[in-house]
């Protein structure tokens, strides 16, 4: 990692700590005790509540860095529209392969089931939600049935699953369209390496199927981003054609920084998409209806 990028990263956190609201935050939780303070979550309760959505945002940072604290205004967003927020960390490539990390996310999930009513969450009604790798990763957890039924779980026990800006949903076609950005084609072979086999195989899209309970998709990417955008239309496409809703939402002024760091603020149209799609899938979900998902 370059010293630049480093210290963009300490800019951001430092950016997003000031952004952070203070009440009900429950901070370094073990959800596993597979990588000590790596497999870790905090839990944004707010000012509290009962049977509550629960969303786990899995950050991103190239499978190789990144934060649980990189969250911004998304918990006091998600909290004060009824919603429970956990920020999960996981490890890191290249201690670990991208089927650990799926793995942890698994274990994370497995935690919010049962460990959610404690703060106020609802079990049945978890979403998925993850940025850049955390994109990928919350894909892959959500369509590749192996993470999941590890970790005792199925995937129909995730309620929803929202991507922002993700470009590893079909690995083998990002590193062949990266040929004009030699950097970013070393970045996923040095992640996924250069075996078609792996590569597919940390493919979401090569995992979608239909009758696997595959739960709902929200994707959204910066509309002026190539790889982005083919990369999304692709998995809803493949998503669709399995009998699973999907819908894409091109960000319009985004960048891949700003989609992430303002998401949760008010006026912020992405912002807008995710909460609409909240309202429509959990209002199908929730047998109870009793949580104001008014934005």
């Amino acid at each position: 990692m370059t010293n630049v990028l480093y210290l963009s990263i300490l800019a951001l956190a430092a950016a997003d700590a000031a952004d952070e609201g203070p009440r009900g935050v429950h901070r370094d939780i073990a959800y596993s005790d597979a990588g000590g303070a790596r497999t870790r979550l905090d839990v944004y309760s707010g000012r509290g509540g009962k049977d509550r959505a629960c969303i786990v945002w899995i950050h991103g940072g190239a499978w190789e860095f990144g934060s649980k604290a990189l969250v911004g205004a998304k918990p006091g967003a998600f909290n004060e529209r009824g919603y429970l927020f956990l920020s999960v960390e996981y490890r890191l490539h290249p201690a670990v392969s991208y089927r650990e990390q799926a793995g942890d996310i698994a274990a994370a999930v497995r935690w919010a089931r049962d460990h959610a009513a404690e703060y106020g969450g609802d079990p049945r009604r978890i979403y998925l939600m993850g940025h850049s790798a955390g994109a990928h990763l919350a894909a892959l957890v959500a369509t590749d049935g192996r993470y999941l039924r590890k970790a005792g779980l199925r995937l129909k026990d995730l309620s929803g699953v929202i991507l922002l800006d993700g470009a590893g949903y079909d690995i083998p076609r990002q590193i062949r369209s990266a040929g004009r950005s030699p950097r970013l084609r070393a970045l996923y072979l040095d992640v996924f390496g250069d075996d078609p086999a792996r590569q597919a195989d940390a493919s979401p899209i090569e995992h979608v199927a239909a009758g696997k309970g595959i739960p709902p998709f929200l994707i959204l990417h910066v509309a002026d981003r190539p790889d982005s955008r083919m990369q999304s239309l692709s998995l809803a496409e493949r998503l669709r054609a399995s009998g699973v809703p999907a819908e894409v939402i091109p960000a319009e002024g985004k960048t891949h920084m700003t989609i992430n760091r303002e998401l949760g603020r008010a006026g912020d149209p992405p912002t807008d998409a995710v909460f609409a799609f909240l309202r429509v899938r959990d209002g199908r979900r929730s047998a109870r209806g009793s949580e104001s998902l008014k934005p």
